[in-house]
């Protein structure tokens, strides 16, 4: 049996498809702003967006004056679409092109943000991965924001499974090393004008 490479899948959809032509689009990440607006970080907070693509929230984070951003991204064509589109505004945005289970940080993060990107991770070793990333990743009493698909979202997004979680489920799953601190259900109408229902929760680092 051909094995699954993550990362050829995701090149492909990058390179086939405009931005505005996939599911996870949004002209403004509005519950990502509204939650990190409540975190009181000051402009030199150290903040990775996981699975960030060519998506508008490093846009958003340089307009509101985040100085120390990092986008971490398993497609390389999504992060040059990115830096394509920012230009100089993002030329002290760190990049990285890496699969988020085999991540390395080499200093922890005070906001980690990902949205639709875990729920992608469907075996309980890559699950375990991502959690011992993040545990190394994020400083201690840093913050964890995270969205899925909930349990009423579809089962597939973007020709793959997913593991759908509810407030419950996603707060025990992290709740060895997260505190949780919010969860809300949303709802992201597509490009395609179909709904896509989320589980959006914040947590805090405990050790």
């Amino acid at each position: 049996m051909k094995l699954f490479n993550r990362e050829k899948h995701w090149e492909h959809i990058y390179n086939t498809r405009k931005a505005e032509e996939t599911s996870w689009y949004q002209p403004t990440p509005s519950t990502s702003l509204e939650f990190i607006s409540k975190f009181r970080l000051t402009p030199e907070a150290k903040i990775i967006d996981v699975g960030g693509g060519d998506s508008l929230l490093i846009d958003n984070l340089i307009d509101l004056g985040f100085k120390d951003l990092t986008v971490l991204d398993i497609s390389i064509s999504a992060i040059n679409r990115a830096r394509a589109r920012l230009g100089k505004r993002g030329d002290f945005v760190k990049w990285v092109n890496s699969d988020i289970t085999k991540y390395f940080p080499e200093s922890p993060f005070d906001l980690w943000h990902d949205r639709a990107t875990f729920h992608f991770l469907t075996d309980e070793k890559d699950i375990n991965s991502y959690i011992q990333v993040a545990k190394r990743g994020i400083k201690s009493a840093g913050i964890m924001l995270i969205a899925t698909f909930s349990k009423t979202a579809p089962d597939n997004c973007s020709g793959l499974p997913v593991k759908k979680y509810s407030r419950a489920s996603l707060s025990a799953v992290m709740s060895a090393h997260f505190k949780k601190l919010k969860c809300v259900s949303v709802n992201h109408i597509t490009p395609f004008n179909t709904v896509q229902n989320f589980t959006f929760c914040s947590f805090k680092k405990t050790g």
